[in-house]
């Protein structure tokens, strides 16, 4: 497998270099040099396959060769060990709930699928290898579980203070052993471009083998399109045409989504659902890409000013001489942004009518997909829950007006001890950190 940067499509780098790099030299992204179609058969027979023949069918069809079988299976059976399952509201409004794994939210796919993959490639290295990441609420948590004692590689993750739940919190700040966290004062882009720099810096890639664990790494993208194809197969294989709703903050999982679609899988359309943080849907009525800071929400983890996976999103539409990006990233992809309050009132009706208990991202979603079904009623609607409602449990009791169960995973974080490391939103306090580190 060879990959290149979205600001170069000449570089070429093989699968473990830019997965251990996470970003190429020009701040671009790396993006697979040929995505495959699988076979028709294959999507016709999804139902007679498992969650792990799936992901394993895919990641081996855009890996070509570059891991072994056996041991791709193995990462595979290690990492996608826990289901996705379908949840049925209506005749055409499914739910796919992806918070089955240890941090319960969907980033666990991505994390611990990247966790197996580091290791393996780590193997041979006698340097330590230190992850980066920058969470808005749910990555830090999944990378934080995923990578645990994982034999030579340390993770530093830097968060937004007073910007996550207390329980997202906890999950990031309460490990220890390979784990830091740091606590920034200011905003997920502030933590974002903090990161960005540092790969940038050459004192300090010149010191220490850095890499990245947020979805700007291919390694963490790639598992979130397994999840697709095992949502599709879950469905009555006849019907009207199937549409996904992705609560999106830096567009990783749409954009998994889009290479779903890319290689195979029949998908009608994607909903970009957003908070009041809405650049991307902007951008899909407008055709301007306009960044801005990024505004405090109810569904934290989509506080987005600037999607790091933009550039992805537009190199899978390249432009020819009959038709823009724009026209068609926009055939492919519709979307809205809604406010907080909008996002109450939805979470409160999902509850009435389907006795669901959604979390505010999972209802962003919901939001999406039924303004599209107004002009689409007979459209099958899958909406991504993306974390589970416990994780924001005092949003979710207020706006409910009942208590809601709490897993054992979550209810054993409350007396465990926060462990962080206060730091200004300057790179040079990042910088001063890590290398003190190396002393």
């Amino acid at each position: 497998m060879l990959l290149y940067s979205t600001k170069n499509p000449t570089l070429r780098v093989t699968l473990k270099e830019a997965v251990m790099k996470g970003l190429p030299d020009d701040n671009g992204l790396f993006m697979p040099s040929w995505i495959p179609e699988l076979p028709a058969g294959f999507i016709k027979d999804l139902r007679s396959y498992s969650f792990q023949e799936i992901s394993l069918t895919i990641a081996d069809a855009l890996f070509q060769h570059a891991i072994p079988y056996k041991d791709l299976e193995a990462i595979i059976l290690h990492a996608v060990n826990f289901p996705a399952p379908v949840v049925r509201l209506d005749e055409y409004r499914y739910v796919l709930e992806l918070f089955h794994g240890p941090s319960l939210a969907f980033k666990d796919f991505g994390a611990r699928f990247m966790a197996q993959l580091m290791g393996y490639f780590n193997q041979e290295e006698k340097k330590p290898l230190t992850i980066l990441v920058a969470t808005s609420g749910d990555t830090g948590g999944a990378v934080a579980a995923g990578f645990f004692r994982t034999p030579g590689i340390e993770v530093v993750i830097l968060y937004p203070s007073k910007k996550v739940s207390l329980l997202q919190e906890k999950q990031l700040t309460t490990w220890g052993h390979n784990i830091a966290a740091l606590e920034i004062d200011g905003t997920f882009d502030d933590c974002q471009s903090m990161v960005k720099q540092a790969f940038l810096d050459a004192e300090l890639t010149h010191h220490l083998r850095l890499s990245s664990a947020n979805s700007i790494n291919i390694a963490r993208l790639i598992p979130q399109s397994f999840y697709y194809f095992e949502a599709f197969k879950q469905l009555p294989a006849e019907g009207e045409p199937i549409v996904f709703s992705i609560p999106s903050g830096n567009f990783g999982n749409l954009s998994a989504g889009l290479m779903a679609k890319k290689m195979g899988l029949p998908v009608q359309q994607f909903l970009a659902a957003t908070n009041t943080n809405d650049i991307v849907p902007k951008y899909l009525h407008t055709g301007i890409f306009s960044p801005r800071p990024s505004i405090p929400t109810l569904s934290n983890a989509m506080d987005v000013g600037n999607p790091s996976n933009f550039p992805r999103m537009l190199d899978l539409f390249p432009e020819t001489r009959e038709c823009s990006t724009w026209n068609m990233i926009t055939q492919a992809i519709s979307g809205k942004g809604f406010s907080d309050q909008e996002t109450e009132n939805a979470m409160r009706e999902i509850y009435s009518q389907y006795h669901y208990i959604m979390d505010p991202h999972g209802a962003v979603g919901y939001l999406a997909m039924q303004r599209y079904q107004q002009k689409q009623p007979n459209h099958r609607g899958i909406i991504l829950e993306t974390a589970h409602p416990a994780k924001f449990l005092s949003d979710v009791e207020r706006i409910l007006g009942f208590s809601i169960p709490v897993p054992e995973r979550l209810a054993s974080l409350e007396n465990r001890t926060k462990q962080s490391t206060p730091l200004k939103a300057e790179f040079r306090e990042l910088k001063s950190y890590l290398m003190d580190r190396i002393q």
